[in-house]
């Protein structure tokens, strides 16, 4: 493995929701009537930077709204909430209460991070308000169908809500918790080299460290590690093949010299074997929706043709594949790598 510059295009266009993926998300239940949409969210006055414990810019502000609109957003959201974790069903938030609300106008889609506390124990949850681009949509369709994650998320329009996704920030693991004793260190490189084949294969870009989270789950003689992505919005975009590598990024240097310490091409030659194996037989299980998400794709643009010239040139070099010359948009490399996955497991 090794480390590289690679230069992602921050102004990514949002796409918006076609026909096609409309009818793939009616579909698939991923769409909903929501009471508020992402823009009633930016009706606010002025916003105050979030520190973190060591008081360091989070990037994250804190919107003020007036007093009689932020009762009618918090209560709307109490609704979102509903919606997303139990179909609607209210009487879930009954005890709830919105506790803060939270901007970035860092990101691609620009969320909002909604925080709700049960006021009856304290436990509290996050969830996401985001502007609905069909780019992200298809990313977190991809990593239900492609990877062994579920996720969660409802599509009102123009706006996108999801479920918040548990675990310790890529980067801070890397600082904090990636040289405990306590962890298997070369369990670790393992689900890296997976994570890294499956973004290999699913086009997703910008893994940097700071996108993707590490859970940990104890088992009765060890600790079990999963890498899982929590931003989508750099799905099938860039032209440059390194985009979809984790491995190339320097966030990532932590992992890679995991990898290279504890791993030999043997062994890194059988786990990326073994994701692929996983990933074919969730494609079986899911060929009828993987074939209407590829439908769905088909009816509008998700990138620039020199990024899809630019990026089926390089996969073509990378698989030293001719076949790739002829994939005309992204979902057809997407296409072209899962049915390669497919006749090399079978070999």
């Amino acid at each position: 493995m090794e480390i590289d510059d690679v230069t992602i295009s921050r102004k990514k266009p949002i796409y918006p929701v076609g026909a096609g993926l409309n009818k793939y998300l009616r579909m698939y239940q991923r769409d909903a009537k929501l009471p508020l949409a992402y823009s009633e969210l930016l009706n606010f006055v002025e916003a105050v930077p979030v520190m973190d414990k060591n008081g360091e810019d989070t990037l994250w502000e804190t919107p003020l709204y007036p007093p009689h609109l932020q009762d009618q957003l918090y209560d709307a959201l109490r609704v979102v909430y509903a919606k997303l974790k139990a179909s609607g069903n209210t009487r879930i938030v009954e005890h709830k209460i919105i506790d803060r609300i939270e901007y970035c106008a860092f990101g691609n889609t620009k969320p909002f991070r909604v925080r709700i506390i049960n006021r009856l124990n304290d436990v509290y949850d996050y969830f996401y308000i985001k502007q609905a681009d069909a780019s992200r949509i298809y990313g977190l369709e991809l990593e239900e169908i492609l990877s062994p994650n579920q996720v969660n998320y409802l599509v009102d329009r123009d706006t996108l809500v999801e479920e918040h996704i548990v675990g310790i920030p890529g980067d801070v693991f890397s600082k904090f918790g990636i040289d405990n004793p306590e962890y298997n260190q070369t369990r670790i490189a393992k689900e890296f080299v997976k994570f890294n084949e499956r973004c290999i294969i699913s086009l997703l870009g910008d893994m940097r460290a700071y996108n993707f989270v590490m859970q940990i789950t104890p088992d009765f003689d060890d600790f079990q590690f999963r890498i899982r992505a929590i931003d989508f919005d750099q799905q099938f975009y860039e032209g440059n093949p390194k985009v979809y590598m984790p491995q190339y990024f320097k966030e990532n240097l932590p992992y890679v010299k995991l990898a290279m310490e504890h791993l030999n091409e043997k062994t890194v030659l059988q786990y990326q074997q073994e994701e692929r194996s996983s990933i074919v037989h969730r494609v079986r299980s899911e060929r009828h929706r993987i074939k209407d998400l590829r439908d769905a794709s088909k009816l509008q643009a998700l990138s620039t043709p020199e990024n899809i010239k630019n990026l089926r040139e390089g996969y073509r070099a990378f698989y030293n594949n001719e076949a790739y010359l002829e994939c005309r948009s992204m979902t057809d490399i997407v296409e072209l790598n899962v049915k390669n996955v497919i006749r090399q497991v079978k070999l």
